[in-house]
């Protein structure tokens, strides 16, 4: 560390605020937020880092600078904006979302609405921003079809309308439009139906509902039916809305809620905002990670990110374990009911959408797919390499007959069937699973290392201890032992055994990790019994050609040569048989299949 590097970091004030790495050429390495400037600067410097990018990045720090601020929340926010403008290497990426649609009341008299990508500062309102144009449409298209608004551009003054300078359009005749172009419509009741929108867009439909129901009614007693339908089929298209959008106690309004899904490489945080109940917005950000970050970190920046992007100024935050967000903001971490309902809903949107993205990436970059697969595996199985190639071994020795044993060989997390191995079991009488295990790893690893191959980083035995404590045997005898990883797997619950450890790991029956497993050891499984069957096959059909008197060993050869199954032998002339064995072996054949 430098002199003028150690002079800035004492003179560190131990407030809040935002921090900023620089390199030697002066260019920003990394921006970070503090409770305590100090203490959180100085942390980098005094203590060992497990993680290689976090030493890296310490190498290259030549200055420090720093912005202190009122509160967490001030500083939450600075650290997002000036990470968003200077995309510092060392940073989790941020991208900013300046062409997501809106929803715009014109600030004008008899006000329009209609949808944009434009904030223009003009005193209009805008509600959004919306992550999908489709909600955006959905939204419009319910609004148009409960109130009758102009969709024209003409500067609708009193004086304007007085004097009769517009004329009504075809929408007007189409009963789209009231006509306040000509004076049909007052103003007053034309922004009775602005608020009605406005609430519709906040989320609260129980205004418009009792309006329209009050009404329906009052057309019913006047007998005006034609007019009491038309109003209920409104009602009718406003509930179905409704019903689509609420899924929890309609009294949980203007909450945000976040929950968090992460990997070896990226975090996933899901937003949803409720409103009287109901879904009005939903959103998921993905954050590669740089540093490993936390998920407590990666959620505080997610949050603020989100909110600054969505402008939220909602109060209280769903949130699924405790952060540092300031103590403007109500925290609440649901443990059960309606809360932790809404607060599981958003856990399974990440999810999805972590799912969706994994499909995408294993299309179109297969190499970042199993770059990050290798990485989980390896800290799910608790590996201290990368398990790039794994051989799988099992047993198959149906009803104890032909003993036979298969190698598949996964690299990259994906079959590689080329380098699939069978084994017919040679030292062991009888069917003994222990017995042909050690076998079958021995004559495997003891040929790998004669001819030089390069060794899986891991084995998985199909089996539990009794297997996994066979297969230790070969490796202790060819001087493996502890350069292999090895594992069994135990079919019946999933467990994976690990030598000299008598409590069985257990995996998320999820994860990817035990999916790739279960590929592995389904894979062997088949291979095996593949083999088996053949081999079966081969003895039985080789025994019916041996019961004829006369035929032997060599004759059998050579009719499999030429009829390359017995089914042809049973089907073939005596002429055919004749050319191959001869007439008289010929004739014994053809005999004993007619």
């Amino acid at each position: 560390m430098t002199d003028p590097l150690k002079l800035q970091l004492q003179l560190l004030p131990q407030e809040p605020g935002v921090y900023q790495y620089y390199d030697k050429e002066d260019k920003i390495l990394y921006v970070g937020k503090a409770k305590n400037l100090k203490k959180r600067v100085s942390s980098y410097f005094t203590k060992n880092h497990d993680n290689a990018k976090t030493g890296v990045l310490v190498k290259k720090i030549c200055s420090v600078k720093h912005i202190v601020v009122a509160t967490e929340t001030d500083a939450l926010l600075l650290e997002n904006n000036l990470i968003k403008k200077y995309q510092p290497r060392y940073n989790v990426l941020l991208k900013d979302g300046k062409t997501y649609p809106w929803i715009c009341i014109k600030k004008e008299a008899f006000p329009r609405v209609f949808s944009t990508r434009r904030v223009i500062k003009d005193g209009s309102e805008y509600f959004g921003p919306y992550t999908s144009i489709k909600t955006v449409r959905t939204l419009l298209d319910l609004i148009k079809g409960l109130y009758p608004l102009r969709t024209c551009n003409y500067q609708l003054s009193n004086e304007n309308i007085s004097s009769g300078k517009f004329k009504v359009c075809l929408e007007y005749h189409l009963k789209n439009c009231k006509g306040a172009c000509e004076g049909l419509q007052t103003e007053q009741t034309y922004n009775a139906q602005i608020i009605a929108i406005r609430e519709i867009l906040k989320g609260n439909f129980k205004d418009s509902l009792h309006s329209f129901k009050k009404l329906m009614n009052t057309y019913a007693e006047n007998l005006q039916f034609e007019d009491a339908q038309r109003i209920k089929e409104k009602v009718e298209v406003l509930e179905n809305y409704q019903s689509k959008s609420t899924i929890v106690n309609p009294k949980i309004s203007n909450v945000d809620v976040f929950s968090i899904v992460s990997d070896e490489s990226y975090g996933y945080i899901n937003f949803l905002q409720i409103s009287y109940g109901s879904i009005i917005r939903s959103h998921t950000l993905e954050l590669k990670k740089k540093l490993e970050e936390t998920d407590k970190e990666l959620l505080e920046l997610g949050i603020t990110e989100i909110r600054t992007r969505f402008h939220s100024e909602s109060k209280e935050l769903y949130v699924p374990f405790a952060v540092n967000l300031g103590d403007e903001l109500k925290l609440t971490i649901p443990k059960l009911g309606d809360k932790k309902h809404i607060l599981d809903l958003s856990i399974r949107n990440a999810k999805y959408f972590r799912m969706e993205r994994f499909k995408q990436v294993k299309i179109t970059d297969p190499e970042r797919h199993s770059n990050r697969m290798m990485k989980q595996m390896k800290k799910d199985l608790r590996l201290h390499e990368e398990p790039r190639h794994i051989e799988c071994f099992d047993n198959s020795n149906i009803q104890g007959t032909h003993p036979v044993a298969a190698c598949v060989v996964f690299k990259n997390g994906k079959p590689s069937k080329k380098d699939y191995r069978h084994f017919n079991i040679k030292t062991v009488e009888g069917p003994d699973d222990f017995a042909s295990m050690e076998e079958v790893v021995y004559r495997r690893y003891k040929r790998l290392l004669d001819e030089e191959q390069p060794l899986p980083q891991l084995i998985i035995i199909d089996g539990g201890k009794g297997q996994l404590s066979s297969s230790l045997k070969s490796l202790d005898a060819l001087g493996l032992r502890g350069k292999i990883a090895i594992i069994g797997i135990a079919k019946r619950l999933e467990e994976l055994f690990y030598p000299d450890d008598k409590y069985p790991l257990y995996l998320d029956k999820k994860s990817e990790t035990l999916k790739v497993i279960q590929h592995l050891r389904n894979e062997a499984h088949r291979f095996g019994i593949e083999h088996h069957r053949n081999r079966r096959s081969k003895t039985a059909l080789q025994t019916e050609l041996e019961t004829i008197n006369g035929v032997g060993e060599k004759t059998i050869v050579e009719l499999m040569k030429a009829f390359k199954s017995v089914k042809r032998i049973k089907l073939a002339t005596l002429e055919e048989l004749q050319k191959v064995v001869g007439l008289s072996k010929a004739q014994k054949i053809y005999q004993e299949f007619h």
